[in-house]
């Protein structure tokens, strides 16, 4: 299936029904009075998430999308049914955003979440509302309002813990295959990897984390040049980034320092908060490196990028390193979730003692 990280779609609600304008007419009851009914609200359109739909190469092929309307009131005051709600199911981990003002509507990060994205019209009255001591026998009816429509940007992120970065052939599928159950493709050319690849990394004691293998950047990346920036994007919502470096390049003129400065670069252009985020150096492919030169060569390394982060000398086709490095993800990652659930918890109970001093001073007034 090929992977479609973004598109753009229409969508409109159900319009209102109208109110009808009738008049009970029976045998031996000349002058019945006003019995038309209300109209029907119109269907809301809602997204879902659906953990079952991992791209979104189906609106491609559709892309508008309308609830159902309203029905209109009817005599014998019977209003109009309620237009059916519409549900659109797109990938966990979608925002929606609309394309005309640039305002982002919601974000769906869980299996199931429901986010509104057009109000359907509400209905309108029929004569009978309008009946009143001195008008008996109303002619006015209000019509349904109309639903709202709008213009969707749909974008797909991944949701994962680890970014894994690098030029092409740094062998980022190759670690990623060795540490998970992935299998992306693996081949000694650039640009094997041309959509973003998950792996779930499970340790021993049944800890896991996901893992996202995005396509290699090259210098001039921010430009258009490669592939571009265009799944950078995915690496957004990672709390760490892996910058994996080629020791033993096949081309002797790529130097693993100017390997590192490029991609930092081009994090920079797309990103402040990107180019800013944790980073963990990993040096990758040691098994091809001499043993006599090994350590020289990774000093060499840092001492020219002034590397003040965490360092760690892997292999993605022995193994070498992987599970230490494996084991300090995990470690890093429990320490910031805790740190994030403490930031919730506070403010959780900075809310709750708002409540009880509101609550306090209700009861004294």
């Amino acid at each position: 299936m090929k992977f479609v990280d973004e598109a753009v779609i229409t969508v409109s609600a159900g319009n209102g029904g109208n109110g009808c304008l009738s008049f009970r007419r029976e045998k031996y009851i000349p002058f019945g009075g006003p019995d038309g009914g209300d109209g029907g609200d119109g269907g809301d359109l809602y997204l879902i998430a659906d953990k079952q739909v991992n791209t979104l190469i189906d609106f491609r092929y559709r892309r508008t999308y309308k609830a159902d309307a309203g029905e209109h009131g009817r005599g014998k005051l019977c209003s109009g049914a309620k237009g059916e709600d519409m549900y659109v199911k797109v990938p966990v981990g979608t925002e929606a955003w609309d394309n005309d003002t640039e305002e982002l509507i919601g974000d769906l990060l869980n299996d199931g979440d429901t986010l509104l994205v057009a109000k359907g019209g509400w209905h309108g009255l029929g004569n009978a509302r309008y009946k009143s001591s001195t008008n008996r026998a109303p002619r006015q009816t209000s019509e349904g309002t109309p639903a709202e429509a709008r213009h969707l940007r749909l974008e797909m992120k991944l949701l994962a813990d680890i970014g894994l970065l690098g030029l092409p052939n740094a062998g980022k599928s190759t670690f990623i295959t060795q540490v998970s159950a992935a299998q992306p493709k693996v081949a000694d050319y650039p640009f094997t990897t041309l959509y973003p690849n998950l792996g779930v990394v499970t340790m021993r004691d049944v800890r896991s984390f996901v893992i996202a293998d995005v396509p290699g950047l090259v210098e001039g990346a921010s430009e258009g040049a490669g592939l571009g920036l265009q799944f950078l994007k995915h690496l957004t919502r990672t709390r760490l980034l892996l910058h994996m470096v080629d020791m033993a390049p096949a081309d002797a003129k790529q130097d693993p320092v100017e390997s590192v400065q490029i991609i930092n670069r081009e994090l920079e252009h797309y990103s402040d908060a990107l180019g800013s985020q944790d980073q963990w150096l990993v040096l990758n492919k040691m098994d091809l490196v001499p043993e006599d030169i090994r350590e020289e060569m990774c000093q060499d390394v840092l001492d020219q990028l002034d590397w003040k982060g965490k360092v760690f000398r892997v292999s993605g086709v022995s193994g070498e390193g992987c599970d230490k490095l494996c084991a300090e993800i995990m470690d890093y990652l429990d320490e910031v979730k805790e740190a994030e659930q403490a930031v919730i918890d506070a403010e959780r109970a900075e809310l709750e003692a708002e409540r009880k001093a509101l609550e306090a001073e209700r009861d004294k007034g």
